[in-house]
């Protein structure tokens, strides 16, 4: 018979009772070795980083204790065992991420949960809208750095698959406030999420007066386990008819609002609250930790790797002119290296198709350039309509509002409906 593993605990209990009381059932058992009592949680997570321990007992109502310090302790190779307590619900720890939750006092549980042989918390469970029985989709909209166009593709994109049309009521008045209204459910809800952490503009773009960054609030939500569908359908108003949209951070300076490990339940839930969520990405792939060394920093490009990471199709566009096309070439490169896996298909977009950039029958030098040099056969044009997208822009409206007939439009339904081919949504 193969000899019991030690197992090393690393303790951080809020209570002092309830800390002597876990680390005197844990110092009694055989093969179980509690090595250090924690005062708060930055020791917790210092000594977990040090190896010190593999596994970690840890009180619900820890102060700082969220999704992102929970999946540090994982990721420095912890079982990380959550005791419930009267403030703290069992779901909540759960959906921090914790491995397993035990009532407060159950020493018997506590002991097994530690030894690993107590069965994983699950995800909580939660209303979520009748999608047909399948969750729904998730699109990518990314390009390289140089303004090709992402925040307009991502817009036009969510208002084409929530089949905006022309009949759509005009809203007066250049600026509107949006109004978390409770629309229904369903198939033919669109999610619209802004997660450029570099230049965030789907508010500006779209005319909202509403200062409260949407998907900063509900990663906040996600940090602390309470995300569910119903408060994510709270900080996603509706905007256009069928399409609800999570306004990105005001400030670029507040880009540590939203970390990948919260995100990442963001966009689980946007699944669960709308049939297509369209996230507007940023441009930078660049994992930052990588170039911190030895310390560890909240990633600034977390945001869209997590989009990308999640995605079921990545829609990359890019500029149509030679720079935006080098650009791009470069961009589908980095794409294929990026720091996380990105296994959804890729889409690509040419966005604002002219001839005065290209030269004659720039259609076909674009589509000939990217089968050249980056082995692309697939592409989509959109043509270019300055004065479409210029009217649009200065309404604060889609282009199906304020210019039905434009060629840009025309491309952009046409992308919709590419979409929808490649992946299609719930039905």
């Amino acid at each position: 018979m193969s000899e019991e593993r030690m197992v090393t605990v690393l303790v951080a209990v809020r209570a002092p009772e309830e800390e002597a009381a876990a680390v005197t059932v844990l110092g009694s058992q055989p093969q179980v070795n509690v090595a250090r009592r924690c005062a708060e949680l930055t020791e917790l997570l210092a000594a977990a980083e040090a190896g010190a321990g593999t596994a970690a007992v840890v009180s619900g109502d820890l102060p700082g204790l969220d999704r992102e310090a929970v999946a540090r302790l994982r990721g420095a190779g912890l079982r990380v065992v959550a005791i419930e307590d009267p403030a703290t619900s069992a779901e909540r720890l759960a959906g921090l991420g914790c491995d397993v939750v035990v009532a407060e006092g159950d020493a018997e549980n506590l002991v097994a949960a530690v030894r690993g042989e107590a069965p994983e918390v699950a995800a909580p469970a939660v209303l979520a809208p009748d999608l047909g029985g399948r969750p729904g989709t998730v699109v990518a909209v990314w390009g390289p750095a140089g303004s090709p166009g992402r925040t307009t593709t991502a817009i036009e994109l969510a208002a084409a698959l929530a089949g905006v049309g022309a009949a759509a009521p005009r809203r007066s008045g250049l600026l509107r406030r949006s109004r978390p209204a409770a629309p229904p459910h369903g198939a033919g809800t669109v999610l619209l999420a802004d997660a450029d952490t570099y230049a965030s503009s789907v508010a500006s773009r779209l005319g909202l007066l509403d200062d409260a960054p949407g998907l900063a609030a509900a990663a906040r939500a996600a940090g602390q386990g309470v995300l569910d569908v119903v408060t994510l359908a709270r900080h996603s108003p509706v905007v256009l008819p069928g399409v609800r949209v999570l306004t990105g951070i005001t400030r670029a300076s507040r880009w540590p609002e939203l970390p990948a490990t919260s995100l990442d339940v963001v966009f689980q839930r946007c699944r669960e609250l709308a049939a297509w969520t369209v996230v507007d990405c940023g441009p930078v792939l660049e994992a930052d930790e990588l170039l911190m060394y030895d310390t560890r920093a909240p990633q600034r490009n977390g945001a869209t790797l997590s989009a990308l990471q999640a995605a079921d199709l990545v829609v990359v566009v890019g500029g149509a002119d030679p720079v935006g096309l080098q650009r791009l070439v470069r961009g589908l490169e980095d794409l294929r290296d990026a720091a996380v896996p990105v296994p959804a298909a890729r889409l690509v977009v040419v966005n604002r198709v002219r001839d005065s950039a290209i030269g004659r029958r720039a259609e076909s030098q674009i589509r000939d350039a990217l089968a050249r040099y980056a082995g692309v056969d697939d592409v989509h044009l959109v043509a270019d309509d300055p004065a479409g997208l210029d009217a649009a822009l200065l309404a604060g409206r889609v282009l199906a509002e304020c210019a039905p007939a434009s060629p840009a439009r025309a491309g952009f339904s046409g992308l919709a409906e590419r979409v929808r081919e490649l992946v299609p949504a719930t039905v």
